[in-house]
């Protein structure tokens, strides 16, 4: 029979289990009234990541005519220069334009003392008088000696000493028209006039110098400055589109100044007639107007060779993304983005030429792209109608 001892811890131990199972009944009288509640919040956490919009900015791919053209560095060269120099051994005595100043065709630059070449056309024509009236004379007396012999009155040998004479004093009266002839154009060297229209240089004499053709310095140089030539280097690959776009007359230069917006447009010229073997690359030669005088000779410029026109899609740069698999952009469709994988050509001013992924008019995203995946929700911040 349990002493009084044991009968009051087994009524301890009682007691401890009824708290126990009391306080557990609690606990899950709280639980089960408080699911209702958490059950809630977590479908409207779900809730709200599927509904999840993110905010981009949207543009048309658009198909349009887009240029190919090819981007060098080239240098302005003058069609026409040449350097003054002096065809005489004399002295300058004149000097009539301004160092650096536009001149025109024909304008007169320069003047050489011309005093011993006129005393020596005086000379010379001097001596052709002289000949001339010999000839005259000797013409007379073979027109005498003709009608003599006619009557018998002279010998043959007369007439044709007469003769004789007359002939030699013919070619006396050539030789002394050369000699004259070139005195007068020995006179021309004496006044040095523009070839062409261009700008001069500065004057390397001045009046009093004295000058000679052995000289290795010019006088000045000219060089010629409307139209002029730009001078660029093309790789090998758009030769034969380039030939092809010269044959047609469609192709077109733009030359612009490093730091400047101001540019010349022209056209090609000429292509050399060898590729480079250790570059891979064709001299070509674009001529411009240049009227306004906007190229130098000798400046360095940036070209612009477009060789033709094609009709391509194409999208805003910042558009197309990269990846492991390669380039895609994000398309949206009925509000949400997709990734559409696409082949990039080339780059023209800022866009994309798409040859394979898009036809045009898709709307892609510009930005906003690193929120988004496939089948994100989007919202579109603005639109633009094109690239």
């Amino acid at each position: 029979m349990p002493s009084g001892a044991e009968r009051t811890r087994g009524g301890m131990r009682k007691r401890r289990w009824i708290i126990v199972a009391g306080v557990l009944g609690v606990a899950a009288v709280a639980a089960f009234a408080v699911r209702p509640y958490w059950a809630g919040k977590q479908v409207a956490t779900k809730g709200v990541q599927r509904a999840r919009v993110v905010s981009v900015d949207l543009v048309k791919a658009v198909k349009k005519p887009i240029p190919v053209d090819v981007d060098a560095i080239g240098m302005v060269t003058p069609i026409s220069a040449v350097a003054l120099k002096s065809r005489l051994e004399t002295t300058i005595v004149g000097v009539h334009f301004e160092d650096g100043a536009r001149v025109k065709e024909s304008d007169l630059l320069f003047t050489l003392d011309a005093r011993q070449i006129d005393a020596q056309i005086e000379q010379a024509e001097a001596n052709l008088t002289r000949d001339r009236a010999q000839l005259a004379g000797a013409e007379r007396d073979l027109r005498r000696y003709g009608e003599l012999i006619g009557k018998g009155a002279t010998t043959q040998v007369n007439l044709d000493n007469a003769k004789t004479q007359a002939d030699i004093l013919a070619g006396t009266i050539k030789g002394a028209q050369s000699a004259l002839d070139n005195l007068k154009v020995q006179k021309s060297f004496t006044a040095i006039h523009a070839p062409f229209s261009g700008r001069i240089s500065a004057a390397n004499v001045k009046i009093g110098n004295f000058v000679r053709p052995a000289d290795t310095a010019p006088l000045a140089t000219i060089n010629q400055m409307a139209p002029v030539y730009v001078t660029f280097a093309v790789p090998q690959r758009v030769l034969v589109d380039l030939r092809d776009a010269m044959k047609a007359d469609t192709t077109k230069v733009v030359a612009t100044i490093p730091g400047s917006s101001r540019s010349e447009v022209g056209k090609v010229a000429m292509v050399e007639n060898t590729v480079d073997a250790t570059t891979g690359m064709v001299t070509v030669r674009g001529i411009m107007d240049n009227g306004n005088e906007t190229l130098w000779p000798g400046t360095l410029v940036n070209t612009k060779l477009t060789i033709r026109t094609e009709v391509a899609v194409a999208v805003p740069t910042v558009a197309v993304q990269r990846s492991q698999g390669g380039n895609f952009v994000f398309v949206i469709k009925d509000g949400a983005a997709h990734v559409q994988p696409v082949t990039v050509s080339r780059t023209y001013q800022g866009e994309s030429v798409i040859a394979d992924g898009l036809v045009g008019g898709e709307e892609v995203v510009t930005d906003g792209q690193l929120l988004l995946s496939e089948g994100t929700r989007v919202e579109p911040r603005s639109r633009k109608a094109g690239a």
